[in-house]
């Protein structure tokens, strides 16, 4: 079989489409890089922020806890010096009811 014309101009249409199709991936592979390339600045940014927040979390939740330690220290001090205080007056209770006492029995004594 011998080539024609219409085939060497088949065969050159299909092959001008192959490279054309070439092209055109080629061309959207590039795009495909860029934004890969885009897309890997970005995600290393993220992951700055991100990196920045936990560090910033991490301090702050420290803070926090150093607060509240040193909040419940205070509060033990409170509560340790009311109960002394407590049992001061507690134990002053009966000297108080024996002087109430006598002040009552003074008093009909007198009047």
């Amino acid at each position: 079989m011998e080539p024609t014309d219409l085939t060497i101009e088949i065969l050159k249409g299909i092959r001008d489409e192959g490279r054309k199709t070439n092209e055109r991936i080629d061309d959207t592979n590039a795009r495909l890089d860029a934004l890969a390339e885009t897309l890997s600045g970005r995600v290393d940014s993220l992951s700055e922020h991100v990196d920045q927040m936990r560090e910033e979390l991490s301090r702050r939740i420290v803070e926090s806890e150093i607060r509240t330690a040193t909040a419940i220290t205070d509060l033990a001090g409170n509560v340790r010096e009311l109960t002394s205080f407590l049992k001061q007056t507690n134990d002053l209770r009966p000297r108080v009811e024996q002087c109430e006492d006598d002040i009552r029995t003074i008093k009909r004594q007198l009047g």
